[in-house]
């Protein structure tokens, strides 16, 4: 499995074995991340990587290069949405002969994750992927960066619909409230004719997942069809997220429409809705990601749908993005990407089910998925 790094809870002995240093580096770099804070540890083992002048030979028919580092920052490093993010970055990386950082912060903490794009920035790192999940506080990180001559992409969330909240140079990810609207119309097109409408956020006011609930929101006021919004919020753990949910179902049990808009919570939401038999009360659920929780929940039918958005392009495109940055002097800029949105509902879950892949997460071997018949149109 390609190698990951993560400063959050470093490894920082096993990284620097994988860096080829002279044993006189190699002790005297162990020495200093021993002694130092996991923002200092990852700045040193990128500093050194970034010192090195190491070559990384051509990839495909491009020129010899640099092993140039790219650096990840996310807002919930461990979480299981991320998994084929990381496999996306790791293809991508041994594709073209690069290597990548992946850090910021458990639990959706922002100065966290600020202070792992300055440590970034100071290691000299050759591109930055970042999640902008707060609209101001990424701004003058972002700036410093870019002002130092590395390039920074946003990936996973962006802002504020409208207001970036930074000068990224560009954004890989699904367009967020456009894909809340798309699961409030959803709801509106199953059979909605009214009444309680519950939304399971992890951590309101996050950017990466409130412009989506703020979409639901919208669409549904827009309706004209009778109904109260109510936001919940359930926490970045998952097994809180379930207990969270099943508590206010269990003491508000009148809900006709349950949402909601982050992996975590879609999981236990479709868990909670079978145990508490919500679909034989005609309740409409649905959701986001590709959990193996979640698609076992969409296969029983506790969950009406969730919505794909490709977390391991994610990763892929970013790097590729980056990496002929780099390449080309600045001639070849990254573009805005949209990862795309489609529902995942009991008619097409099987093909998100009967092969595990690295794509959706569900497996680490590298394969080739067989596919046969026509392509859907869209």
């Amino acid at each position: 499995m390609p190698r990951m790094h993560n400063s959050i809870h470093p490894r920082v002995e096993e990284a620097v074995d994988t860096l080829d240093l002279n044993p006189v580096t190699r002790r005297r770099l162990l020495a200093g991340t021993g002694l130092a804070s996991a923002s200092l540890a990852a700045t040193a083992l990128l500093s050194a990587c970034s010192d090195s002048n190491e070559k990384a030979g051509g990839a495909g028919n491009f020129p010899s290069t640099p092993r140039w580092r790219f650096v990840f920052v996310c807002h919930v490093t461990a979480h299981p949405f991320f998994t084929p993010t990381q496999y996306g970055i790791a293809d991508a990386c041994a594709l073209l002969n690069c290597d990548y950082q992946w850090t910021g912060s458990q639990n959706a903490v922002v100065a966290e994750m600020v202070n792992a794009t300055t440590a970034a920035t100071s290691a000299k790192a050759n591109g930055i992927a970042l999640a902008v999940t707060d609209a101001r506080a990424f701004t003058e990180p972002v700036a410093k960066a870019l002002d130092a001559g590395i390039p920074v992409v946003s990936y996973n969330a962006d802002g504020e619909p409208g207001n970036p909240g930074t000068a990224r140079l560009a954004y890989v990810g699904q367009p967020l409230y456009d894909s809340g609207r798309s699961l409030g119309k959803k709801l509106l097109e199953s059979n909605f004719t009214g009444g309680d409408v519950v939304c399971y956020i992890a951590t309101p006011g996050s950017l990466n997942i409130q412009p989506r609930s703020d979409g639901a929101r919208d669409v549904l006021k827009e309706s004209g069809v009778s109904h109260t919004f109510t936001q919940i919020a359930t926490g970045t753990d998952l097994p809180s997220e379930l207990n969270a949910i099943k508590a206010h179902l269990t003491g508000n049990p009148n809900a006709k429409g349950l949402l909601a808009v982050d992996g975590g919570s879609t999981d236990a939401l479709g868990k909670v809705a079978a145990e508490l038999k919500l679909k034989d009360k005609g309740v409409i659920t649905g959701g986001f990601d590709l959990q193996p929780g979640t698609l076992e929940s969409v296969k029983a039918g506790s969950l009406d749908y969730t919505i794909d958005q490709q977390p391991y392009l994610q990763g892929f495109l970013p790097v590729i993005a980056l990496y002929l940055y780099n390449l080309s002097g600045g001639l070849v800029s990254p573009t805005d990407t949209n990862t795309s949105l489609s529902f995942v509902t009991k008619s097409n879950v099987a093909q998100f089910m009967d092969v595990k892949t690295r794509f959706e997460g569900s497996d680490t071997a590298q394969k080739i998925v067989p596919r046969s018949g026509p392509i859907p149109h869209k």
